[in-house]
């Protein structure tokens, strides 16, 4: 397995273990994890986390994982 996989499947792991209590968090973590995944791979930062950001929330709020 390379780095940055090993790397890439650690970040989203614990960005999943810390979904967050209110849409602030989930937002705030989801574009953590966001953002550590299109670094690792030199992509935009920027978009990685917006997307992130907006997939920790969607993720979340209607995960039952997550309620």
């Amino acid at each position: 397995m390379s780095l940055k996989l090993a790397s890439v499947a650690l970040v989203a792991t614990l960005g999943l273990a810390a979904c967050g209590d209110t849409i602030g968090e989930q937002a705030l973590s989801g574009a953590v994890v966001g953002a550590a995944g299109t670094a690792i791979f030199n992509g935009d930062v920027g978009t990685g986390a917006v997307v992130g950001a907006v997939g920790g929330v969607a993720y979340c709020q209607f995960s039952s994982r997550c309620n």
